[in-house]
C-alpha cells in the first residue's frame, strides 16, 4: 500500500513536470509567506533579507537519490550564466529534509557543484511540517515524505521571485532549464 501511494504521488509529480517540460516559463502571482531559516554558514536568513532583491528558489535535500543532483547542477549552471552576463540575483535552495540537512551538510553538498556562496543560500533550520506548509502556501508545490524510503517527494521547478516577494514565474529545473529566458526575466524585473 505504501509503495502504491509513493508511485501515485510520483506519477502526479511526473505529469506536472512533463507539462512544464517545454522549457517555457509559467506566469504566476504567489505571495511568498514570511520564513526564518539559517543558511549554509549558520547565519539567519528571512524573507525580509530578500526584500528588494530578485531571487530564484528551488527545493532540494542532500540525501536525494533522484532529482536533486540534476537540479543543483542546473542551478550551478544558472549561477555561472548570471555571473558571466553580469546579472544580479540571489539563489535560494530550501532544504525539504531539514532534520538531516544541517548547515554543514548543505555547504558540503553545494560545494560539490562549485557553488559561489556570495549569492547562493542553502536554507534549513525549520521543522519539516513548517517547510511543507511554506512550500505549498508560497509556491503552490507539494512536499511529502516517502513512507517507503528515506526520500522526500518535491517539485523540480525553479521559481522567480520579484523584489516585492511575489513568485512571478516558474521554470523547468530538471530537463530543459531555459537559462536565457530566466536571465531575460530577471533583467526585466530589475528595470
Amino acid at each position: 500500500m505504501k509503495k502504491a501511494f509513493f508511485f501515485v504521488i510520483l506519477g502526479i509529480i511526473l505529469v506536472v513536470v512533463s507539462a512544464c517540460g517545454s522549457g517555457k516559463s509559467k506566469q504566476l502571482n504567489y505571495e511568498v509567506k514570511a520564513f526564518e531559516a539559517v543558511n549554509q554558514d549558520g547565519k539567519a536568513v528571512s524573507l525580509s533579507d530578500l526584500k528588494g532583491k530578485v531571487w530564484i528558489a528551488d527545493f532540494v535535500f542532500t540525501y536525494c537519490t533522484t532529482v536533486c543532483p540534476t537540479m543543483t547542477a542546473n542551478m550551478s549552471e544558472l549561477q555561472k550564466r548570471l555571473k558571466s552576463a553580469g546579472v544580479k540575483a540571489e539563489l535560494v535552495s530550501f532544504s525539504v529534509d531539514p532534520e538531516r540537512d544541517n548547515p554543514e551538510a548543505l555547504k558540503a553538498y553545494l560545494q560539490k557543484f562549485d557553488a559561489d556562496f556570495s549569492n547562493w543560500h542553502a536554507l534549513t533550520g525549520y521543522p519539516f511540517d513548517e517547510i511543507k506548509t511554506f512550500v505549498l502556501s508560497s509556491f503552490n508545490t507539494v512536499v511529502a515524505k516517502d513512507t517507503s524510503s528515506d526520500q522526500v517527494i518535491h517539485g523540480t521547478s525553479f521559481f522567480l521571485v520579484n523584489p516585492a516577494g511575489t513568485v512571478v514565474a516558474k521554470y523547468d529545473g530538471m530537463t530543459d532549464t531555459p537559462y536565457d529566458k530566466i536571465l531575460k526575466d530577471i533583467q526585466a524585473l530589475q528595470r
